[in-house]
């Protein structure tokens, strides 16, 4: 049944709505990017001095050129690693067009749901972008120590995490905070399961940048399918 989700999910891909979401999400995520570049270039550069005399070697120059070079790597290799989790969080601020858009088409005879407020959603995305980095940035060690298990450890975790996070935030379109969760503990096998589906592709270059969409889109057609088992 969760497969059934999320080729549902797949199948409407091709949606403008999720284009728009995507392009957005991705707009706002090489924008920050780009200006976290230009930040430390400009701190490297200010802080930085041109030339500086070491003992025993004499003036050296070009040294802010120099560190500017190693910044702009440290930036680049930084955005590899913060491309999905900060691409998820801008995702999570339109996730009610992805919702919307898969309701109008398989859902058509459900009210519309209540948009969530604009400061909310982005106090809710920040949040969970900090938990998504600080978890894999922990997980690092359990990577070192147990590395034939990675991509497993990888998987559960982050299927933990975006299961826990997509679910709730399109069960609380129709939910209160409290019915929520409390649907979520209810689910919680299905939903790590269907979260560590989503975590899969997340280790594919490029095909990565769609998990914020598929999830949104997987979520709200297993949220409706739990509800409707529930004969709610």
């Amino acid at each position: 049944m969760i497969f059934s989700d999320f080729l549902k999910a797949l199948g409407q891909l091709g949606d403008p709505r999720f284009r728009r979401v995507l392009l957005l999400g991705l707009g706002l995520t090489f924008g920050l990017l780009l200006a976290a570049y230009v930040a430390t270039v400009w701190l490297v550069g200010a802080l930085v001095p041109e030339t500086l005399t070491l003992p025993f070697i004499g003036e050296v120059s070009h040294i802010s050129d120099i560190a500017s070079g190693f910044s702009l790597i440290a930036v680049m290799g930084l955005s590899v690693f913060l491309m999905v989790p900060v691409a998820s969080a801008f995702t999570g601020l339109f996730l009610d067009d992805v919702a919307d858009a898969v309701e109008d088409r398989h859902y058509p005879n459900l009210a519309t749901a209540p948009r969530a407020e604009f400061l909310k959603a982005l106090a809710d995305s920040l949040k969970f972008l900090g938990v998504i980095v600080l978890a894999n940035l922990l997980a690092l060690a359990l990577y070192a120590v147990f590395p034939p298990f990675a991509p497993f450890i990888f998987w559960g975790l982050n299927g933990f995490l975006l299961g826990r996070e997509y679910f709730q935030m399109v069960a609380m379109r129709r939910l209160s905070q409290a019915d929520a969760k409390r649907m979520r503990r209810r689910h919680s096998v299905q939903i790590w399961l269907a979260g560590a589906l989503m975590a899969v592709p997340l280790t594919v270059p490029l095909v990565n940048l769609l998990v914020p969409i598929l999830g949104a889109a997987t979520f709200t057609h297993l949220y409706h399918r739990l509800r409707g088992a529930e004969g709610v």
